[in-house]
């Protein structure tokens, strides 16, 4: 799962745009029969808290708006991310853009992290379980379908066509299903080793 964040190119969006991340180390319950979603944790490398990692889901409003890294609540520090391949680039060849204001940015960003997290309750709902994984799926290949179907290839001056359109909308239909389903069975997956 990691070696998907950090290579899919389509992952640099959400790390850019919408500051969704992955930390550089989680741990997993290996003594708990509980679903992986449930047996998930963070710890942060400042102060040694194990945070749920249920902690950044949508569902709390948490997983998103996290560009420099996920909060800890405990020290007010930053958790360490993976950072994608493409968002690395992008990041190094835009630099002279966003480099005189990054410290700055990092700093308001930071201060107003205790409001952001202040009533976040841990969530939890497995995003993935019972029909949510089919919404989640369709939503994620309903908006690369949007981006890689219309926006790039409008702003790149192709002419859009009936026959390409609905191919494109056909492919992220079933990526964003395969997408969901994957996720519906990683997560809710139980621990085999543990046995009843």
């Amino acid at each position: 799962m990691v070696l998907h964040w950090i290579f899919n190119p389509g992952l640099a969006i959400n790390e850019l745009i919408f500051g969704q991340r992955v930390p550089k180390l989680s741990l997993e319950d290996l003594e708990s029969d509980k679903p992986r979603y449930e047996r998930s944790y963070v710890p942060c490398p400042h102060c040694n808290t194990l945070h749920d990692a249920r902690t950044w889901t949508p569902n709390n409003g948490l997983a998103f708006k996290n560009w420099f890294g996920l909060y800890c609540t405990s020290c007010g520090k930053i958790i360490p991310c993976v950072l994608n391949v493409w968002s690395f680039i992008i990041l190094l060849l835009s630099s002279p853009l966003w480099i005189w204001f990054a410290r700055p940015l990092k700093a308001r960003w930071l201060k107003q992290q205790p409001q952001r997290y202040a009533h976040a309750q841990v969530d939890m709902r497995n995003p993935f379980d019972g029909k949510n994984w089919l919404s989640s799926a369709l939503a994620w290949g309903g908006f690369m379908f949007l981006l890689m179907g219309i926006i790039i290839p409008v702003f790149q001056g192709e002419v859009l066509d009936t026959k390409n359109l609905a191919v494109s909308l056909l492919f992220w239909a079933l990526a964003g299903l395969a997408f969901g389903y994957t996720m519906k069975l990683f997560l809710g997956r139980k621990n085999p080793s543990v046995k009843n």
